[in-house]
């Protein structure tokens, strides 16, 4: 197994380990509101909450760099000129 997956895995339990001993109700303050809810639902909220946020600034960022070359180049009108054909032409005027 490669470092990364060890890690995750035994991060994982840690975390599992943590909610599973700290599930005691506790006074929770909102802003407004004061509510009892288990430590559990707060730490795994919190926790969720932050692996969200650290994927979200981690992500790699896409950059568009003027020194890349255009696969689709715009069509020039000129070009459609060129392709009409004689009867065409002579028919449109």
């Amino acid at each position: 197994m490669r470092t990364k997956t060890i890690f995750i895995i035994v991060f994982t339990v840690l975390i599992t380990i943590f909610l599973m001993i700290n599930t005691d109700v506790v006074e929770f303050n909102f802003i407004f509101v004061k509510k009892d809810i288990s430590k559990l639902l707060v730490v795994g909220v919190c926790t969720f909450i932050g692996f969200i946020l650290g994927y979200w600034v981690g992500r790699p960022k896409v950059t568009v760099s003027s020194y890349d070359h255009k696969e689709n180049p715009q069509v020039k009108p000129e070009d459609h000129k060129k392709s009409i054909s004689d009867s065409d032409r002579d028919y449109i005027s």
